[in-house]
């Protein structure tokens, strides 16, 4: 085997220099340079993060006090609700409560029935509609004193029309007013279908008033 000369040995040498040096880069410093600049690109995602979990740590007595008003807020409105505690019972207890509070006013109920009951997300809507008659004065007595209910009611639908031409000032009224009721844990975790099937039908004599409104 020849010798190599001076020159080719430098030659060989240098190339072998360059190769390693070619391929410490691609190894070595390459991989570190990528990884530091997509250290350095996910800073500020991380900073914001961060800023963003300083103010929620900042906001936790805030919010403390905001859930702890909201639940009382929950335990006023929930003693507003219907007693209940089945849906039937609860239209009766609606019933009796609208017929108070528009007696006061001195007018003539003609009518009323239980309305099928509905799911309001978790809340069960107790509805009745009753006709009244009576004057311009007293119909608006009335409808002040359902606004004045202590209990929770809710106003769904409202018709006026005159009974006679030639007595403009009695007015037949016929509205619909609702109150909720919350229901028993085990009713609630049935389906919202189920409990609006189980307490659809009113109960017995629910409607009353023999006149017609015509």
């Amino acid at each position: 085997m020849p010798t190599l000369s001076p020159r080719e040995r430098l030659v060989v040498g240098a190339g072998a220099a360059v190769a390693l040096v070619i391929g410490g880069y691609l190894l070595i410093v390459e991989p570190l340079m990528n990884r530091a600049r997509t250290a350095e690109a996910t800073v500020p995602m991380r900073e914001e993060v961060l800023e963003r979990r300083r103010m929620q740590i900042g906001q936790r007595p805030r919010l403390a006090e905001e859930v702890a008003a909201l639940n009382d807020r929950l335990q006023t409105e929930s003693r507003r609700m219907l007693r209940g505690p089945t849906a039937p019972l609860a239209a009766s207890e609606l019933q009796q409560l609208v017929k108070e509070r528009i007696g006061s006013a001195s007018v003539e109920v003609r009518s009323e029935r239980v309305l099928p009951v509905t799911d309001q997300q978790g809340l069960q809507e107790i509805s009745i509609e009753m006709a009244f008659m009576g004057s311009i004065r007293e119909t608006v007595t009335a409808l002040a004193a359902l606004e004045r209910s202590p209990r929770l009611l809710a106003l769904k639908d409202l018709k006026m029309r005159v009974v006679t031409v030639g007595q403009p000032r009695e007015l037949l009224t016929t509205l619909v007013v609702a109150g909720y009721l919350m229901p028993p844990p085990a009713a609630a975790a049935k389906s919202p279908g189920a409990a609006t099937g189980a307490s659809a039908a009113p109960p017995t004599g629910s409607s009353v008033g023999a006149k017609d409104e015509d």
